[in-house]
């Protein structure tokens, strides 16, 4: 007998190298931004450790009192440089589209300036149900509490925790800078090759418990 339970989560989702690899449009855009300051960064090594907010990356490369600007200058730079180069994740739209289709709702939570990560969404032709941005680690633990979120997939150990304030499943894909094995010592529940996975993990996955298939 099928189950007559209503079925309707709220998965959140991070962005980069979790939805988007945007390695090749954030390594164009800091390039571009050594470029106009005269400051040298290794583009290479910014792409290896995607994840963290902008203001922790830009520390590595510019004096404390000079980070909000060039901060401020690579996000203005970011729509011209940074959004075309970048790809979907492999099974990225049919996640967002199996959280829907069961009728419920696929947010994205990121660290990413806001208005950037929606250029991301708009330009890529996916559609979640709502984008919040400026938020890591612990930080989008809030978000996802706010908006009932019962599982949170992300590729960072940062999203783990961020999945733990929220008292969420943590869904963890090894796309990004972690390994499987740091994702699971985090406190990872789930730890899933890519996102192509996801439609068939989610298809059993009930928050009661319940089976899918029951």
């Amino acid at each position: 007998m099928a189950s007559t339970s209503t079925f309707a989560p709220t998965v959140g989702f991070d962005l980069d190298m979790t939805l988007v690899d945007s390695r090749p449009g954030i390594h164009a855009c800091w390039v571009e931004l050594s470029e106009r300051t005269g400051t040298y960064v290794d583009a290479d090594l910014v792409v290896t450790r995607l994840g963290p907010p902008l203001l922790e990356e830009m520390a590595h490369w510019f004096p404390a009192d000079q980070v909000p600007a060039m901060a401020d200058l690579y996000r203005e730079l970011y729509p011209a440089y940074a959004i075309t180069g970048t790809l979907a994740m492999p099974g990225a739209r049919e996640a967002v589209r199996a959280v829907q289709e069961a009728g419920g709702r696929a947010i994205v939570v990121t660290a990413k300036w806001e208005p950037n990560a929606k250029l991301h969404m708009e330009h890529l032709g996916m559609e979640p149900d709502a984008v919040i941005g400026n938020l890591w680690a612990e930080g989008k633990g809030e978000a996802l509490r706010e908006h009932g979120a019962s599982v949170y997939v992300g590729d960072h150990v940062g999203d783990v925790r961020g999945a733990r304030i929220a008292e969420a499943l943590s869904v963890a894909v090894t796309t990004g800078p972690c390994t499987a094995e740091e994702l699971t010592e985090a406190g990872a529940d789930v730890v899933l090759g890519a996102l192509t996975e996801f439609p068939g993990w989610f298809s059993d996955y009930r928050p009661d418990g319940v089976p899918a298939r029951a």
